[in-house]
């Protein structure tokens, strides 16, 4: 396809992670590169063959941009590669794109990329750069000293001890082994007793599930919060209380389905910030490791530029 007349070329880090979705999707980044160097763009593509490698290698491109607005980040994979997307760009001013061939692909969903198919993700990518990027908030993680950026969502709940769970696991090397992990986390998990600040209020309950959303699902499709917007300066507290296992099992699904905002054990609202600390409990966001609680996460409006 040639470059559109209404287009500057542009120079486009494209971050390629190999083991997306265990690997199934190895031609993906060749794929997409070809179509946005078709376009006219530059692709500078960044492979490394572990996580950390690529993480720091991204942040170096990153840093060596000198005009925001000639550049671009495309990541290629899941919903790691979409964290290690947003912790690069987050009030940087330059855009990210999404090529979603992973296994939760939570914010391709919001988004509206296409999953799996590389080359279509990579030619709404090009229709993009013809217009303004989309500005939408993020959430910023702080942990100890650490700070880290979100898109999605950070929990700290029983999906977080599944995820928890499935990283320490060996076997088996595919989806299953979230599967797995489920089951198993089910037979012991026990609802931890938290204290939170929502908005500088303090909070104690024991709950199963505790999330602060920024978009509507983790998990790969677990729909948290379906009312959530990613513009509107607010994040979403998603909580289910203490229960026993027979009805969490059955409130579970629901959750998966979005159908859960009624329940009265379900409680959802929004903030602008949350500390949220438990004995014994460790965060995610966007399905990567936080560390144990404590945590705090704080809404930054229009943090982010994507290309959707």
């Amino acid at each position: 396809m040639p470059p559109s007349p209404t287009t500057r070329p542009r120079r486009l880090i494209v971050a390629i992670n190999p083991t997306a979705a265990f690997g199934r999707h190895h031609g993906a980044g060749a794929a997409a590169s070809e179509v946005l160097a078709s376009a006219g763009h530059t692709v500078i593509e960044v492979r490394q063959p572990n996580y950390e490698l690529l993480r720091r290698e991204v942040e170096r491109e990153v840093r060596s941009v000198s005009v925001p607005g000639r550049a671009a980040l495309v990541v290629v994979g899941g919903d790691g590669m979409v964290s290690l997307g947003v912790n690069a760009v987050a009030e940087t001013g330059i855009p990210l794109g999404v090529i979603p061939v992973g296994t939760g692909n939570d914010t391709a969903r919001n988004i509206g990329m296409p999953i799996g198919d590389p080359a279509a993700a990579a030619e709404l990518i090009v229709a993009a750069l013809e217009r303004e990027s989309v500005s939408v908030d993020a959430g910023r993680v702080t942990h100890g000293l650490h700070t880290t950026w979100m898109l999605g969502a950070l929990s700290a709940g029983f999906d977080a001890a599944v995820n928890e769970r499935a990283n320490f696991m060996s076997w088996p090397n595919s989806e299953r082994r979230y599967t797995i992990a489920v089951v198993r986390e089910l037979l012991t998990f026990r609802a931890p007793h938290y204290r939170v600040v929502v908005d500088g209020q303090r909070r104690e309950f024991q709950a199963m599930l505790v999330a602060v959303a920024n978009h509507t699902s983790i998990g790969g499709g677990m729909r948290i919060a379906p009312a959530a917007e990613m513009d509107d300066g607010l994040l979403d507290l998603f909580v289910v209380d203490r229960m026993s296992r027979p009805r969490f099992l059955r409130v579970f699904p629901k959750v998966f389905k979005g159908e859960h905002t009624e329940l009265p054990e379900v409680h959802l609202e929004k903030v602008r910030s949350v500390r949220i600390e438990a004995a014994g409990v460790v965060a995610y966001a966007d399905g990567e490791r936080v560390g144990p609680l404590p945590v705090e996460v704080s809404v930054v409006p229009g943090a982010v530029r994507l290309l959707q």
